[in-house]
C-alpha cells in the first residue's frame, strides 16, 4: 500500500498530520514506517524481514490519516522503523532497539553500547516524545489520546482469533466505554497483548499523568490490508469513537466526580 506523497520526508523522524485539526483526540500512530534510514545498512536483515510485521505496523498509518480526516484529529506519528527505535517503548527497554523480534535476529542492533542507545534515544525518540507533549498542550484538560496499531493474524505459529483489541493501563475509563458499545468484530479486552507485555508505554508517558482519557486499539492487520479496508475501518473507529466520546466521563480513582 502506498501512503499519500509527502507522509514521509527524510529528515523528519517524526510529522504531524492535520495539525490544525481542532478535535479533543489526539491520535498517535508509533509504528507508522518501515523506513531505515541508510546508514543503518538496513540492520542487516533481508528483505522479507524488512518488509514484515517487525519493522511496522502494516496498515496502522494508512487507517490512522483516514480516520484523522474523519475527525478533523491531528495525528503525530513516527517516520522510522520500530527497529531502529520502538516509540512505544521507553529508552531503558530491551525491546527499545530490539536484537531480535519474533523469529528474526537484527544483527544492527546486536551489543549496542549504551552511548549507541543514547545516540538512537536523542535522535528518534525525544522528538517523538516532545512533539507528542506539544500537541497535548495545544489541546487541554480535555484531550483525548488514541494510538493505532496493528498486528499479525499469526505469531510465533499461534493463530489469532482476536480482530481488534482494546488495550489500556491504569486508567480503563475509555477503553470501558469503548467495551461496553462494542460490536461487529471479535473484540477484546487487553488482546493480543496488554500492559504485562509492555506496549502501554505511550499511554502511560503522555495520558497518566495528565489524567486525561486514553485508549490504544490493536486491528488484525488482515482486516487492513487494502485502501479500501483501511477506509472502511477507519469510518467504523470515527463512529465508535464518537460514540464512547458521547458517554459521561467517569472521575479517576481519587478524583470527586463532577
Amino acid at each position: 500500500m502506498q501512503l499519500p506523497a509527502g507522509a514521509f520526508a527524510e529528515d523528519d523522524v517524526v510529522r504531524t498530520a492535520n495539525p490544525g485539526g481542532a478535535h479533543t483526540i489526539v491520535l498517535i500512530c508509533e509504528h507508522a514506517s518501515s523506513r531505515i534510514p541508510p546508514e543503518f545498512h538496513d540492520l542487516g536483515l533481508e528483505a522479507d524481514a524488512l518488509t514484515s510485521h517487525i519493522a511496522w505496523d502494516p496498515g496502522a498509518m494508512e487507517t490512522a490519516l483516514a480516520l484523522s480526516g474523519r475527525l478533523g484529529a491531528a495525528l503525530v506519528y513516527s517516520t522510522v522503523s520500530r527497529l531502529v527505535y520502538d516509540c512505544n517503548r521507553p529508552p531503558e527497554a530491551s525491546g527499545a532497539m530490539p536484537a531480535k523480534s519474533e523469529i528474526y535476529t537484527v544483527p544492527g542492533n546486536a551489543d549496542l553500547t549504551e552511548a549507541d542507545r543514547r545516540l538512537r534515544t536523542d535522535i528518534y525518540y525525544r522528538p517523538f516524545e516532545q512533539r507528542i507533549e506539544e500537541v497535548l498542550n495545544e489541546r487541554g484538560d480535555d484531550a483525548v489520546i488514541v494510538t493505532l496499531h496493528s498486528f499479525t493474524p499469526v505469531y510465533n505459529g499461534v493463530q489469532r482469533d482476536v480482530e481488534i483489541g482494546v488495550l489500556h493501563d491504569a486508567d480503563s475509563r475509555f477503553a470501558d466505554a469503548m467495551l461496553e458499545m462494542a460490536e461487529g468484530y471479535d473484540i477484546r479486552r487487553n488482546e493480543p497483548y496488554g500492559p504485562g507485555d509492555g506496549v502501554t508505554h505511550t499511554l502511560k508517558r503522555h495520558a497518566l499523568p495528565r489524567g486525561i482519557n486514553n485508549v490504544m486499539i490493536e486491528i488484525r492487520n488482515d482486516l487492513i490490508a487494502t485502501p479500501e479496508q483501511c477506509l472502511a475501518m477507519a469510518a467504523y473507529l470515527a463512529r465508535w469513537l464518537e460514540a464512547a466520546l458521547a458517554t459521561p466521563r467517569q472521575p479517576q480513582l481519587g478524583e470527586t466526580a463532577k
